[in-house]
């Protein structure tokens, strides 16, 4: 299954990820660089988080899902753009700039400009308020971004801007704010993804994406648990992710490696991921997640 990696639309994306990255092997990393890191400012390397975003799926690839399912556009499932003011500490900021990227993706996929401008405006106003502003050319992303069929440039713009603000916030000792730019993009495109999935009950490939998030929780647990006993913010949250956990536990998934094969496509030669995976999850399942989703969200957008 084709995978893309975009954090969010407007701000923040990643390499395109393979289904074949070894979790176990991202989490001894993860947890070899606890050995070596400071108590007072700890620091996830470059190589350790990389390894560990790798394996969180595309709130842009949710919102194509969900156009090519035959959703419609529901501006409903968004934050409100108008919350912005009540985000005054940066711990809020980071999250929800996390959201206001995806609910950005969001608007572009079903190209609703008008709103993707809202949105763009929030996120340069939350990105200012913590000092990252500089990392962005907000007039050529509102150009690409009210632009669908920008989409890979736009794709380019955003990793290359994301790279810059994770080494500058590490530099800075505020690499916390790169977990939480991510983590509120991924409740969110979660949340859409529920919402929409529960008034979809027959289309399972929704209610199989849902089971599919049981592995990208483990790797936002590892990435908060760094930062809650350092953060008590974080540490709150990290109590509230736990609770989804706990409603993911009876999902089993079981993946079939196959080798990958070399394929050209319009003249272009391609690797293709032959593995496959079975996603066992029921209705229940979906209903649960999609409660506790909701909870956390409200405590991230309120």
């Amino acid at each position: 299954m084709k995978r893309l990696l975009l954090l969010s639309l407007g701000i923040f994306s990643f390499a395109t990820w393979s289904c074949d990255s070894d979790p176990k092997l991202n989490e001894q990393a993860f947890l070899d660089s606890l050995d070596n890191a400071s108590n007072e400012a700890p620091v996830i390397s470059d190589d350790v988080l990389e390894s560990i975003l790798q394996q969180i799926p595309s709130p842009l690839e949710i919102s194509v899902l969900l156009k090519e399912s035959g959703t419609n556009y529901n501006k409903k499932f968004l934050n409100e753009t108008d919350k912005i003011s009540a985000y005054n500490s940066n711990f809020k900021k980071a999250l929800n700039l996390g959201v206001y990227g995806t609910d950005l993706g969001y608007t572009n996929i079903y190209e609703q400009n008008q709103d993707a401008i809202f949105y763009l405006n929030s996120i340069r106003d939350l990105s200012d308020g913590l000092s990252i502003g500089q990392f962005f050319n907000f007039g050529t992303i509102k150009r690409l971004a009210t632009n669908s069929r920008n989409l890979d440039s736009l794709l380019l713009i955003t990793t290359k801007n994301f790279n810059s603000i994770n080494s500058y916030l590490q530099n800075q000792q505020r690499s916390n704010l790169s977990v939480l730019l991510l983590t509120g993009g991924w409740i969110e495109a979660l949340h859409i993804l529920c919402q929409v999935s529960e008034k979809n009950p027959n289309n399972q490939e929704l209610i199989e994406r849902i089971g599919e998030q049981k592995i990208i929780l483990e790797s936002i647990m590892l990435l908060l648990s760094f930062y809650s006993d350092n953060d008590p913010n974080i540490g709150d949250l990290t109590e509230q992710v736990a609770q989804l956990q706990v409603q993911f536990e009876n999902i089993q998934i079981t993946q079939t490696y196959a080798e990958s094969t070399l394929e050209e496509v319009n003249g272009i030669v391609t690797i293709t991921n032959k593995s496959t995976s079975s996603i066992n999850i029921t209705q229940e399942d979906v209903k649960k997640i999609a409660a506790t989703t909701a909870q956390i969200r409200d405590y991230i957008i309120n």
